[in-house]
């Protein structure tokens, strides 16, 4: 990651899914000062940071890939290959087992010492609150709470320049953030959106194949 201070830049995360790439290139469309973050935590759906590293390397934005020790998200099927990848899941019954422990806080806590150290004023995460899991930490009051911990809780904030995080899908359907994407010209083929992928391949039945397909459907756009 480059050192130098930047101003009026903007932090991304970014995994390399649908939803982040979408992100990214909304906020590249707004600021054309990026740097993206993308964290490894031995996921099973790790293949999405390879697709993060070659958006990156296509678009030349500077991306850093923090580690995080995965036994501190042992109860997540997405780390513990001992526990099955739900399929065909609905949205009425309680959080899956995909569900990372305080991923969200986590991810925007080291977010926020990144861009206040390289002086960026903005965060955008591709968090989604309608056609989505059910996480806690994608839904519009854990944003504001988090909101309100970087104005307290950082220099920029008590200097009342606080770093703000932006949320371009929060609001919108996952047909929506495909439609979106298209006039982005989001590359499709490029992103992966597959909990329990196989040999690279998306597995097609788990959560997040479920509403990749049901976005791209309802959209009339081709996922390629």
């Amino acid at each position: 990651m480059k050192t130098t201070k930047k101003s009026n830049g903007a932090l991304v995360l970014f995994s390399g899914g649908l939803d982040s790439t979408t992100c990214l290139y909304y906020a590249l469309n707004q600021n054309k000062n990026l740097t993206a973050v993308s964290f490894d935590y031995s996921q099973r759906h790790k293949i999405e940071i390879k697709k993060a590293k070659k958006i990156t390397s296509l678009l030349n934005i500077p991306h850093t890939i923090v580690k995080i020790n995965p036994e501190i998200f042992r109860n997540t099927s997405l780390v513990n290959r001992e526990i099955k990848v739900p399929k065909n899941f609905s949205s009425t019954q309680k959080i899956p087992n995909t569900y990372v422990p305080g991923r969200n806080i986590l991810f925007l806590s080291y977010a926020t010492s990144i861009a206040e150290g390289l002086g960026l004023s903005e965060i955008y995460i591709g968090v989604n609150a309608l056609d989505y899991s059910g996480y806690p930490d994608c839904r519009p009051d854990f944003i504001k709470a988090f909101q309100h911990a970087i104005s307290i809780g950082t220099k920029s904030g008590d200097e009342k320049k606080s770093i703000q995080i932006k949320t371009p899908l929060l609001h919108l359907s996952k047909k929506e953030i495909v439609l979106l994407a298209k006039k982005l010209k989001v590359p499709f083929s490029m992103t992966h959106s597959c909990y329990d992928p196989i040999k690279g391949k998306a597995c097609g039945k788990c959560d997040s194949c479920l509403l990749r397909k049901k976005g791209f459907e309802e959209a009339n756009v081709l996922d390629v």
